[in-house]
């Protein structure tokens, strides 16, 4: 697939994507000019808009060009005799399923969260009765700054939806996290909400396993593998805002947990087998999605102390002998438990057969699901931003059942998350 297919094939909405009102408020920013980009998809998605336009979003896009892509009125003044004579503000914020806020700039968070209403878009916010998403976008140091984060957290501590900002070159010329989300993600996120209601897995558990696992050799030395943790960690989000009470079990990684689920870090496989057993023994588990590339050999005996180099009587280094063996099998295990979750989905990371290795794991470990994608040898390569798959943002997989398997476009990782758990709900309502 070359990269035109590829972006034709994420323009195709996927089964029962979309079929919602969501009132798109578009704040002032540079990410502005990405708005048209994202109304054209979300239609595509079938999704039907209103849209209220900021006097600050004004100034990079116009109300016109808005207008015609929407096939909508553009909604700006709060005082506007005909909209008020009808309670504009209220009627606009009744009449979603889905308030989105995109870009959502510091300051419209600010207002958010001390519930100013002093235009348009912020009345209707405090007004709002329904689901509300923002996809932030602002400058490293605005994000990171210590008040936009207190804001952040109380928005959070209120059930707001946020979609995480990304991370590369920003509009000032400076490097950081504050990309407003793409617009791929952001659908992806907006279908997730709506696939069933507002969180269509409340009362659900889940338990997800994410990032590599350590196996520790000597006290400087272990043996792993290149997973980020990216993929399991962005379910993991996707799960908490789907209404799910997650539980993740990961290995070391250099992401912040998701906002919202219960976080057990370990190490070796050993303990990422303990961890997850103490969760299944605890309570029933609904859904059960085992991301993390768990290292599959372990030194028989770990050394005490460092392992020093040695040379043979002719002066070359002698490489220390290491016994291996295997590590728990952890899919296997849950698999056969007395307490497996309703729901288990596996991961298959292969480097050739991908289709039949995947279909013969998810027999052989017991799952109902196997997500599979290919990590090196031919065809790794999809196009330059999957290549390499391990630590990058995007992926390609094939999701492997019983009744056969579906292959999905290239998207990012986040998109992936959300199209599986908009799956996951459609497993449940059946």
């Amino acid at each position: 697939m070359n990269q035109g297919e590829t972006e034709m094939a994420e323009k195709i909405p996927s089964p029962d994507a979309g079929r919602g009102k969501i009132l798109l408020m578009v704040g002032g920013g540079i990410a502005a000019v990405k708005i048209p980009e994202l109304i054209r998809r979300l239609r595509d998605a079938g999704f039907e808009l209103q849209i209220i336009l900021t006097k600050a979003g004004r100034q990079f896009v116009t109300p016109l060009s808005l207008s015609s892509l929407a096939g909508q009125k553009i909604y700006e003044n709060l005082f506007s005799l005909t909209d008020e004579a009808e309670m504009g503000h209220i009627r606009l914020s009744r009449e979603s399923d889905l308030i989105l806020v995109a870009p959502a700039t510091a300051d419209m968070m600010a207002k958010m969260a001390v519930g100013l209403a002093d235009d348009l878009a912020s009345t209707c916010l405090l007004a709002a009765n329904k689901p509300i998403a923002l996809a932030p976008s602002m400058n490293s140091q605005m994000w990171l700054h210590p008040a936009t984060q207190a804001n952040l957290a109380t928005l959070r501590g209120r059930g707001v939806a946020v979609i995480a900002p990304g991370s590369g070159d920003l509009a000032c010329g400076e490097v950081g996290v504050g990309r407003m989300a793409e617009v791929p993600d952001i659908v992806a996120f907006c279908q997730t909400i709506l696939a069933g209601g507002d969180k269509p897995l409340r009362g659900k558990r889940a338990l997800v396993t994410s990032g590599p696992t350590v196996e520790k050799i000597d006290p400087v030395r272990f043996i792993s593998n290149r997973s980020s943790g990216k993929q399991g960690h962005a379910i993991a989000a996707a799960l908490v805002a789907a209404g799910a009470e997650v539980t993740l079990v990961t290995g070391p990684v250099a992401l912040p947990p998701p906002p919202g689920a219960i976080v057990i870090p370990i190490e070796s496989a050993a303990e990422m087998l303990a961890a997850c057993e103490a969760v299944l023994q605890r309570s029933a588990i609904d859904i059960g999605v085992y991301v993390a590339a768990v290292s599959d050999w372990r030194v028989a005996e770990i050394f005490s102390a460092k392992i020093k180099k040695e040379k043979s009587a002719g002066g070359t280094v002698v490489p220390p002998q290491l016994r291996l063996e295997e590590t728990p099998d952890i899919l296997a295990h849950v698999g056969q438990h007395r307490q497996r979750p309703h729901l288990l989905i596996g991961f298959a990371a292969e480097t050739e057969n991908l289709i039949a290795n995947a279909a013969a794991k998810r027999t052989r470990k017991n799952c109902d699901w196997i997500v599979a994608n290919q990590v090196g040898g031919a065809g790794d390569a999809v196009d330059d931003r999957v290549g390499g798959v391990f630590g990058r943002d995007h992926n390609q997989i094939h999701l492997v059942k019983a009744s056969g398997h579906d292959a999905w476009p290239v998207m990012s990782k986040t998109a992936v998350a959300a199209r599986l758990v908009a799956e996951i709900v459609r497993f449940f309502r059946g």
